[in-house]
């Protein structure tokens, strides 16, 4: 493994095995970092300038940075066998769109219940469906 400052910061307190996940964390958030920021750029200009309902952005926006996400996620984060691209793809394919109905479900409830602001709730939703991403992606795509 390279020898990242990130990880030099750690050197002596991590094993190999955190070292590797502490790297593969980091590029999670720099993959999903960038599809958070099409995700809501996307939504806002589909909600705020194109009258969207906010529930059918939220489906749009998130399924356009799933696909960008999913070529980042296999290239730099996840190890995944490369003679099964289509199965991985379906399983990626498969959480996301997990993912995406747990951000609808969270999205309503925080403007229709919580009456949130609609870029507030889509914020707090992403936060919370990145990190089921990362569980589930990890446990699921490096068999």
């Amino acid at each position: 493994m390279k020898d990242w400052k990130l990880i030099n910061f750690f050197k002596g307190k991590l094993n190999d095995k955190q070292k590797k996940l502490l790297m593969q964390i980091f590029k999670f958030i720099i993959v999903g970092g960038i599809a958070t920021i099409i995700d809501w750029i996307i939504y806002y200009l589909l909600y705020n300038y194109l009258d969207f309902d906010p529930l059918v952005a939220n489906i749009l926006s998130y399924l356009l940075a799933t696909i960008y996400n999913y070529f980042g996620s296999v290239k730099y984060v996840f190890k995944v066998n490369d003679k099964n691209m289509k199965k991985t793809f379906t399983i990626f394919l498969m959480l996301s769109l997990v993912g995406l109905l747990l951000s609808e479900l969270l999205i309503y409830l925080m403007i229709n219940i919580m009456l949130m602001n609609k870029m507030l709730a889509k914020i707090f939703a992403t936060m919370l469906v990145m990190i089921f991403s990362f569980v589930t992606r990890k446990y699921f795509l490096e068999k």
